[in-house]
């Protein structure tokens, strides 16, 4: 009890960190799933893993929450470790998986006083619906759910043994765009509310807007770290240009070569690369820059197929480490 009491002070301190990884691997049969991971948790802040299908998430956040036993590294979380501490740590996080079965005929009620009494200590029924933004289904059967109010009674399920670390995995995969809307509000009310949150996602305007960092998975490691913003930063430009040309005006022109020492020269210009005959320059001061493109492309004889610009994001910084966008299989 002694030796309890003393971690928890310094977790408040901010000694322990929420959650510490350390040379995490995992492989099933001959593939590596997770192969020497390695990031940190603070305590309050909302962390984001990133990747495609297949960079090793799920099975690092499973690692995490004790559904399964890494090969080597170290993981601890609120300073416990899952072979010592395994009761506790169930009392003390929440879990939203990625996809939830809850019992069709119970009601939404009947399933949070479930779940709550699997916990020594928690929130009311009524602080989880309303949390949940439930009230109106209280009554009504799992069965009748929308998809995005089910992923809302998850989420309350996992809140309701009011967890000092809090895990979601894909947690608007699948829903529709309100209902994504409705879980980007949960979250951040959550995060106001103090919670340490980790999130798993693939879709990168999510991580952008909830997570404080994020770590970007690939092939089982991590290939970049930091803020959303610190990462967006490093694709070297504020905006992305994207284009297709030909060298003719004909429909089914084929795609023209081009001269990349010429666009990368223009003012403004930081980088060129090329992926399915579809160029993307990283630019700074986009209205200056656009009309010296435009100018270069037909200056070497070139007419424009396709053009459109966006804000550098984080899937750009995905597309600059590996080459490849987030969702290419």
């Amino acid at each position: 009890m002694t030796e309890q009491h003393t971690a928890n002070s310094d977790i408040s301190a901010g000694a322990i960190p929420a959650l510490l990884i350390r040379g995490l691997k995992k492989a099933f049969a001959d593939v590596r799933a997770v192969d020497g991971l390695g990031f940190e948790v603070h305590r309050g802040e909302c962390f984001g893993l990133l990747g495609p299908n297949g960079a090793g998430k799920t099975t690092t956040i499973e690692v995490c929450e004790g559904l399964n036993e890494q090969d080597e590294g170290t993981v601890e979380l609120l300073g416990l470790n899952w072979r010592e501490h395994s009761l506790e740590l169930r009392q003390r996080i929440g879990i939203q998986l990625q996809e939830t079965q809850f019992p069709d005929k119970l009601t939404v009620e009947e399933t949070l006083r479930l779940f709550r009494s699997f916990y020594r200590h928690g929130i009311s029924i009524d602080e989880s619906i309303r949390t949940a933004q439930l009230e109106e289904k209280r009554k009504a059967r799992v069965g009748g759910l929308s998809g995005g109010q089910k992923q809302r009674l998850a989420m309350a399920t996992a809140l309701v043994g009011d967890p000092e670390l809090l895990f979601l995995d894909e947690p608007t995969t699948g829903l529709d765009p309100q209902a994504r809307r409705h879980l980007w509000d949960l979250v951040e009310a959550l995060k106001r509310a103090g919670r340490t949150i980790i999130l798993t996602t693939h879709y990168m305007d999510e991580a952008e807007r909830l997570c404080d960092r994020v770590a970007i998975m690939d092939h089982g490691r991590v290939i970049a770290q930091g803020s959303p913003q610190q990462l967006i930063a490093t694709v070297g430009g504020e905006d992305i240009v994207e284009f297709a040309v030909s060298a003719s005006l004909a429909k089914e022109a084929a795609p023209a070569a081009i001269d990349s020492g010429s666009l990368t020269a223009i003012p403004g210009v930081q980088s060129h690369r090329v992926s399915d005959a579809l160029h993307q320059l990283s630019v700074t001061e986009l209205h200056t820059a656009v009309p010296l493109i435009f100018a270069e492309l037909k200056q070497q004889g070139l007419h424009l197929t396709e053009f459109r610009t966006h804000s550098a994001t984080l899937e750009d910084v995905f597309v600059r480490l590996t080459g490849r966008n987030l969702r290419d299989e």
